[in-house]
C-alpha cells in the first residue's frame, strides 16, 4: 500500500514537472508581441525583423537532422508556399537553429526546396522565442502580436495554422 502511494507521488511529480518543462520551453506566448530579431547571413547581410510590420509571419525554426522538421519543411514546400509564395502581405521565414548560411544552402539544394532558409548560428533568435523543441512554429499577425504557437509536427496541426494563416491575411 505505501509502495503504491509513493508510485503515485512519484508519478504525479513527474506530470507536473513534464507540464513545468513544456510551459517554461516557451519564452513568448499567444498574444504577445514578436520578439526583435536580426538575421545575419554569412557574408554580414542582416534581415531585421522590425521589416516585417504590417504583414502576416510564419517564423518556423527547424534543424537539418530533425525527423518532424523535414515532414513539416515537405508540407511547407508542397502545400503552403505554392499558395503563399507571391502575397506581398505574407512572409516565410524559415530559420535553421544552430545552421550556418552554407549549410542551409546545400541542405536546400539537397531537398530541392524554392524557398529560402536563414540562419540561426549559435541558436540567438531562437533563444528570444523558446528554450527547446523543434519543429516550433509562430503565427504573427499584422499587428505584430503572435496568434499561434505550433511544436512539433502533425498534418492536422499544419492544416490549422494554414488556415490561421489564411483568415490572418483577410
Amino acid at each position: 500500500m505505501r509502495k503504491g502511494i509513493i508510485v503515485c507521488l512519484v508519478l504525479v511529480c513527474a506530470a507536473f514537472s513534464a507540464k513545468a518543462q513544456k510551459e517554461n520551453s516557451e519564452k513568448i506566448k499567444v498574444g504577445d508581441t514578436m520578439p526583435a530579431f536580426n538575421i545575419v547571413s554569412d557574408n554580414g547581410d542582416i534581415f531585421k525583423s522590425s521589416d516585417l510590420e504590417g504583414k502576416v509571419v510564419l517564423v518556423n525554426f527547424f534543424a537539418t537532422w530533425c525527423p518532424p522538421c523535414q515532414l513539416e519543411l515537405a508540407a511547407v514546400q508542397a502545400k503552403l508556399w505554392p499558395k503563399l509564395k507571391d502575397n506581398a502581405d505574407f512572409k516565410l521565414l524559415v530559420i535553421g537553429r544552430d545552421h550556418t548560411d552554407a549549410e542551409l544552402q546545400k541542405y536546400n539544394i539537397k531537398k530541392g526546396f524554392t524557398f529560402p532558409l536563414y540562419p540561426d548560428k549559435g541558436r540567438i533568435i531562437f533563444d528570444t522565442f523558446a528554450s527547446s523543441s523543434i519543429p516550433r512554429s509562430y503565427l504573427i499577425g499584422k499587428d505584430g502580436k503572435v496568434i499561434n504557437i505550433s511544436v512539433g509536427y502533425t498534418e492536422e496541426e499544419f492544416e490549422n495554422v494554414m488556415s490561421k494563416i489564411e483568415a490572418a491575411l483577410k
